[in-house]
């Protein structure tokens, strides 16, 4: 497993600069010059502009440019600073963290309401209560994620608290702590809940007309026994496949979510940096994002022998 662990890291490697070469690229091939930016709709001096442009490398070769960065990543831990010469890890310490409780609230509400109403259809198929879930999946997935934030807001943050009395869902920010995040983290997890209902029913269904399912419920095994130990586990490894590449895309796709409840997270930087265009800031974030990915997928491979003991790692 150790030797496992380790090839898995050296492989992330080359995967790391080819994600992140890329996004550098994209990120400094855009048209218009950071630097006169930088003074907004005042015109710079000529001379102060040229010492700008050589103490961020502006007037060095891309690649060039991308090895600055990228020796700093791998050696220093050092993602550079922004044209205010803001450190990039500094702006994201205090954002990432609130995209980080954004994405796991939504993740933790994926898998417990995308696994249970798919265990649930998948226990009832055919019936009322399975045409009732796919239809309401099929809702969320329809429903643009904007619109879906936007009445939810309305409906479970303005109207509930005017008919209570009660703050209960939040609207804005994150001075409520944790209940900040409950609103927020429904509206982004809404389309990956409709998905993981369905993945789960559908690979659930398919378990349960499996050889060693019939076999153990004719030894007499209770159907709770048969459906929680030799149904779902198997059912599971494509569901934690799907929630450990879903982590990657909550953090990333925050963008929207972040807006609409002024959170100040990644997303929202992210947004922001490319308006401005902070190249440094935006390709930091995608960094860690890759990170992030990268992480997600290697802890995914390793609980694929913890579901199925015939996967073993050499």
């Amino acid at each position: 497993m150790g030797r496992y662990v380790i090839r898995r890291l050296i492989q992330a490697i080359p995967v790391l600069l080819g994600a992140t070469l890329l996004i550098f690229c994209i990120v400094f091939a855009l048209p218009g010059d950071p630097i006169a930016a930088l003074f907004g709709d005042k015109r710079p001096d000529p001379a102060i502009a040229e010492v700008l442009r050589e103490q961020y490398h502006l007037n060095d070769p891309l690649l060039l440019q991308y090895w600055y960065y990228i020796s700093g990543v791998l050696f220093r831990g050092d993602f550079g600073v922004n044209f205010a010469d803001i450190p990039v890890s500094q702006i994201m310490a205090g954002k990432f963290q609130i995209t980080l409780n954004l994405a796991l609230t939504a993740l933790t509400m994926e898998a417990v309401i995308g696994v249970g109403l798919g265990l649930w259809a998948a226990l009832r198929r055919g019936k009322a209560t399975d045409t009732m879930i796919l239809a309401s999946t099929l809702l969320l997935i329809s429903v643009p994620t904007l619109v879906t934030g936007f009445v939810l807001q309305l409906l479970l943050g303005v109207k509930l608290k005017q008919w209570t009395g009660a703050d209960i869902f939040p609207v804005a920010g994150t001075f409520a702590g944790w209940r900040s995040y409950l609103l927020p983290g429904f509206v982004l997890a809404g389309t990956s809940i409709a998905y993981l209902t369905r993945l789960t029913r559908t690979s659930l269904a398919e378990t349960l007309r499996a050889d060693y399912i019939r076999t153990a419920t004719a030894k007499g095994l209770s159907r709770r026994r048969v459906v929680g130990r030799h149904g779902l586990r198997n059912a599971l490894i494509p569901l934690v496949t799907y929630l450990g590449a879903d982590l990657g895309n909550l953090m990333g796709g925050a963008v929207i979510t972040e807006t609409i409840f002024n959170l100040q997270g990644i997303g929202n930087q992210l947004f922001t940096s490319v308006y401005l265009r902070e190249q440094p800031v935006v390709v930091g974030i995608v960094t860690v994002l890759v990170l992030v990915y990268i992480l997600a997928n290697l802890v995914v491979d390793l609980l694929y022998a913890v579901l199925d003991p015939r996967i073993r790692y050499e």
